[in-house]
């Protein structure tokens, strides 16, 4: 079977041709570069032949690599971009990435009051943007950060909305109930989708995974296949552990799925979105 990977991150050592933006230097580049042939190293051994990327933070605005990087294999990368939403028109913006294949665009609290960080006239042309031309919201965010974006929803419902990483649950130990219980009350939201990614970065941390079994299986009950998709948050999943154990979780050890529910999740729910 083929398989999607809706969340890998790209870049380069050719600083001439894509320049870091401040404040990030060539040491906060770990490892050193991961380009599409480092990434393709990992994905065949697996069944992987398309993926999302998702614009590094090492290049700010400027998606230059990520778009190149597309165009180079066309067919097998869509993307995700990252554009400043307190810019003047990010909308136009939004319309310009759209024409280069990009899907969706990341945001994030950054140093904004929690509870009020999706404010802002900025944000509210965005969500409008995604609602009109069926681009994604994609929000890398803490359960705390929920409220507000329940709200932008409320007010775009026809947006389609991603949020990352299971919302980063487990991210600090321990998986707590009523973060599970957060995130599951955006279910009633139909246009919103999680991933369903970067194992090694929650609960234990360590392969196989399986303390995220019962917070994956509260998430897939509550959205439903159709609505996950799995990603490895590559390059990070392989720095210390293996491909092969991002994807195992999944596609092997979540015996609360079935068959059409994991094919779903491994590849349906990003293909019909991303590609």
């Amino acid at each position: 079977m083929e398989y999607i990977d809706a969340h890998v991150h790209v870049w380069t050592d050719d600083f001439d041709r894509y320049p870091i933006a401040e404040p990030h230097q060539q040491s906060d580049m770990k490892p050193a570069t991961f380009r599409p042939e480092e990434l393709f190293v990992h994905t065949e051994s697996s069944g992987v032949n398309r993926v999302v990327l998702i614009q590094m933070s090492f290049y700010g605005f400027d998606n230059s690599y990520m778009l190149d990087v597309m165009n180079q294999y066309a067919g097998v990368f869509s993307g995700l971009a990252v554009i400043d939403w307190n810019g003047e028109r990010p909308e136009a913006e939004m319309r310009r990435l759209a024409q280069r294949g990009v899907r969706g665009f990341r945001i994030y609290p950054k140093d904004a009051p929690i509870e009020s960080w999706l404010d802002g006239r900025g944000f509210e042309r965005m969500f409008a943007a995604g609602a009109e031309h069926n681009l994604a919201i994609c929000p890398l965010i803490d359960p705390d950060a929920l409220p507000a974006l329940d709200k932008r929803c409320e007010q775009f419902p026809e947006t389609p909305v991603i949020i990352d990483h299971l919302c980063c649950i487990g991210a600090n130990p321990p998986i707590r109930d009523a973060h599970i219980d957060q995130l599951c009350a955006m279910a009633r939201h139909p246009k919103v989708m999680v991933k369903v990614s970067a194992f090694y970065a929650l609960g234990r941390k360590t392969p196989p995974y399986d303390d995220l079994a019962s917070l994956i299986q509260r998430v897939y009950e509550a959205f439903g296949s159709e609505r996950l998709m799995w990603g490895s948050d590559c390059p990070y999943q392989v720095v210390d552990q293996t491909y092969a154990d991002g994807i195992g979780l999944v596609r092997d050890r979540l015996d609360f799925l079935s068959e059409s529910d994991k094919n779903q999740i491994l590849r349906k729910t990003a293909e019909d979105f991303f590609f």
